[in-house]
């Protein structure tokens, strides 16, 4: 018999790829804000109210929801909405969990890369190292300890944490933004270009889901990115060298950045590295372990 995996966060590229994946061996549902296929089930994290029916016989919660982070400006107001999508979504599950004397087997959560701080260093990150003191940190932080619950109140066997980089996807985020310019020749550098750019390939991300689920002594943090570092100009020239593209245009300057996008400007003009030595020391393995074999899979299609 299936076990049954309950997936938060329906709408986004990961629950979406994840679920393909797994629906060979896992009975998949969805927690979404509007029901539309028979396996999903509705809630409201403003109002507090759940479909209770998506918990019955659940072993395992993958709990991937979140307002983008790189969506909107962060307004005061957005900033509560990045902080309550991830962390008052958390206690609603919790809560549940306690109402109806639910034990699983693993709760895995969706984390992110800048936990350690947006700035560039010479430094790569472990999952040891202490958190960094700027917001998306405080986020991430706050977004952590929601999950540590779970394990403190006894209501999972395991908590996963993925400390999520920039995922490569030829059909949402980062990449996908970036084609277009690039192929029309304009395409540039952010700043200074020389920031740390930690990545990791669709793929990659979703078979370490899959690797949580299915291996019960992983416990705590881990980083989800690619063991090559990259800067945003590497990442830039790249995907121009694939698409057999030229570029011409100077680097978009940081002053531009900042009117445009305010103190968000941050998150794209400094990056970290971040080893994935401690996921890889546990047995995963990456498909695609470098960009070049990344990009030239993800843009196969977009010669």
């Amino acid at each position: 018999m299936k076990e049954n995996v309950l997936i938060t966060g329906a709408g986004g590229m990961i629950a979406q790829e994840l679920s393909k994946m797994l629906e060979k061996e896992y009975t998949i549902r969805f927690l979404t804000r509007k029901k539309r296929r028979e396996n999903e089930f509705e809630w409201n994290i403003k109002n507090k109210t759940v479909d209770e029916a998506s918990f019955d016989n659940v072993s395992h919660i993958i709990h991937l929801a979140g307002a983008n982070i790189a969506e909107k400006r962060w307004t005061d107001e957005r900033k509560k909405e990045l902080i309550s999508s991830r962390v008052d979504s958390a206690e609603l599950i919790l809560n549940i969990l306690q109402k109806k004397n639910i034990k699983l087997k693993s709760f895995i959560s969706a984390s992110g890369i800048n936990y350690y701080g947006t700035k560039t260093t010479d430094k790569i990150f472990t999952e040891n190292d202490p958190p960094g003191n700027d917001f998306l940190s405080e986020v991430v932080v706050l977004w952590e300890r929601a999950a540590d619950q779970f394990k403190e109140q006894n209501l999972a066997e395991s908590v996963v944490k993925i400390r999520t980089a920039v995922v490569l996807s030829e059909k949402e985020g980062a990449l996908k933004k970036m084609i277009p310019t690039i192929k029309m020749g304009i395409g540039s550098p952010l700043g200074s270009g020389k920031q740390y750019m930690p990545w990791i390939h669709i793929k990659d991300i979703c078979s370490m889901y899959e690797f949580a689920l299915k291996n019960s002594h992983l416990d705590g943090a881990y980083n989800a990115v690619a063991p090559e570092h990259i800067t945003n100009v590497d990442l830039t020239q790249k995907i121009a060298t694939i698409l057999n593209k030229p570029l011409f245009i100077p680097n978009v300057p940081t002053f531009v950045l900042k009117m445009i996008f305010g103190e968000l400007a941050d998150a794209l003009l400094e990056g970290s590295r971040a080893s994935s030595e401690k996921i890889q020391k546990a047995g995963f393995r990456f498909e695609f372990p470098d960009l070049a074999m990344a990009l030239k899979d993800l843009l196969k299609n977009n010669g």
